[in-house]
């Protein structure tokens, strides 16, 4: 069995040390504990650090001109940085939207993990594809929803988002209705991809649905990664409704950015490890 690494343990840095980031308006300690807990494990000369982003274009700035490998890109910049890369691969050109940029000796390349993490929860789940959905946003992360619902063979949803522009150009793009709330929508599968539910944010502690939406719900996910017990989930497991966490989300999504910056792929059980010690106190 491969020894857990002792988070106490002093990394070694030094100038050949590989820095990689995480950029958000509100950032978590998950992604520098996930990374730097594989960094760890695999000996790899790679050091992860979280920054709260103010001005977007100065941060990738910073990106590009120190040499940083990699860099997480969190809400609210995922839209924000497409202007800012050189690159954009089909998993970000295909939602315009980016979580991912990898800096290729100066070229920032852009890719979208959330999708790839939302589409194989769904099949990893086995969500019923007959289900019509409800997807609440119609941001970075509720676009990687709608095309991850929409390629997995969802065909009958709503983009539910009070903006009367970006929520109908979402729903319309993907074939689907839009609504400017949940009132008379019953979905079979409830998606939450607003920061509603999210620590320290300004919805913290409220349901981003209503109780009556979740009663009638069959599957209720919330891409919300902190807490992973955000009031949607509570509420669902008390009803006893199949959930779907943000933590599983993060920890998916994470993984592919691993790849990407290192080139190395993590077992699952590493990956399992990793996510469980980005949750510890």
């Amino acid at each position: 069995m491969t020894p857990t690494p002792d988070p106490r343990v002093t990394v070694r840095v030094s100038r050949d040390t590989q820095l990689c980031v995480s950029l958000s308006g509100r950032p978590s300690d998950i992604g520098t504990r996930f990374h730097n807990y594989l960094y760890a494990e695999l000996g790899l000369d790679y050091v992860y650090k979280a920054f709260t982003a103010t001005d977007i274009r100065d941060a990738v700035a910073g990106v590009r001109g120190l040499g940083i490998r990699g860099c997480a890109v969190s809400m609210p910049w995922k839209e924000d940085v497409i202007a800012l890369v050189d690159e954009m691969t089909p998993s970000a050109a295909a939602i315009e939207s980016v979580n991912t940029i990898v800096n290729d000796d100066g070229r920032l390349v852009a890719y979208n993990t959330d999708y790839l993490a939302i589409r194989s929860l769904l099949d990893s789940h086995e969500v019923p594809r007959s289900l019509p959905f409800a997807v609440l946003g119609s941001g970075g992360m509720a676009k990687a929803a709608v095309a991850a619902l929409t390629d997995a063979g969802f065909a009958s949803g709503h983009v539910v988002a009070r903006n009367p522009e970006t929520g109908p150009a979402l729903a319309s793009r993907y074939g689907h209705a839009w609504a400017s709330s949940l009132d008379g929508i019953a979905p079979g599968l409830v998606l939450n991809a607003t920061p509603v539910g999210m620590a320290g944010g300004a919805g913290e502690g409220e349901l981003s649905a209503p109780r009556e939406v979740v009663e009638g719900a069959e599957v209720v996910f919330d891409v919300v990664a902190f807490p992973s017990e955000t009031p949607l989930v509570a509420l669902a497991r008390e009803l006893g409704r199949e959930v779907i966490t943000g933590a599983e989300v993060i920890a998916l999504q994470a993984a592919e950015q691993f790849v990407l910056y290192t080139g190395v792929r993590p077992t699952d059980e590493q990956v399992r490890r990793a996510s469980e010690f980005s949750r510890e106190a």
